[in-house]
């Protein structure tokens, strides 16, 4: 089964300020989300099926955000791994799920 993805407005914002290589790797992963969204490790703390992939931009860890939600697979954000998910409650709370 294919999942449908659908990007938030905040994920498409912050994908403008990646470089050519993140986004060529991350187009990649979010294809593998494609077809298998659980295969990525799941965020708990939330009543929420969140899950991250990793990648890195310029030397710098990033995860990407998402939800599942059959059949619909909704990227939410990127987080700067230097921040430890902080922004995550933030973020959540700003797209209405918290």
């Amino acid at each position: 089964m294919a999942y449908v993805l659908k990007p938030a407005h905040f994920f498409l914002e912050q994908l403008d300020g990646l470089s050519n290589k993140a986004k060529d790797i991350l187009k990649e992963k979010l294809l593998m989300l494609k077809e298998n969204p659980f295969r990525f490790k799941r965020i708990h703390g939330f009543n929420l099926f969140l899950f991250r992939i990793r990648f890195e931009d310029s030397r710098k860890e990033k995860r990407v955000v998402y939800l599942v939600d059959k059949p619909f697979v909704k990227v939410l954000c990127i987080l700067d791994r230097d921040n430890e998910y902080k922004d995550l409650k933030k973020y959540l709370k700003k797209l209405g799920l918290l």
